[in-house]
């Protein structure tokens, strides 16, 4: 059953941003996932949502839940995280 990663993000420091992408992009494709959309701007047609004009949404999709999870916890994806703690803002959901 495919999973769909989503993220949801506010870019801090588009340098590290560039490097965490760089990495995340590689080990997702590496787990069996791809990116169905990445740096779309959400618009809103339904709910009071308020978000920040900066706000990114960015989707993968993984084969399977276990795809996923070792996409996220593997050592080459943890690299990607030590950029992504400074680099941004985020919520991950599944």
């Amino acid at each position: 059953m495919t999973v769909y990663m989503v993220a949801q993000v506010q870019i801090l420091d588009p340098e590290q941003w560039e490097r965490y992408k760089e990495i995340a992009s590689r080990e997702i494709a590496r787990h069996g996932g791809r990116y169905l959309t990445r740096g779309a701007r959400p618009e809103v047609e339904e709910a009071g949502w308020n978000q920040p004009e900066d706000l990114q949404i960015n989707i993968a999709a993984f084969p399977s839940l276990r795809q996923a999870h070792a996409w996220y916890n593997s050592p080459e994806y943890a690299k990607a995280l030590a950029f992504r703690q400074v680099a941004v803002r985020r919520r991950l959901f599944s």
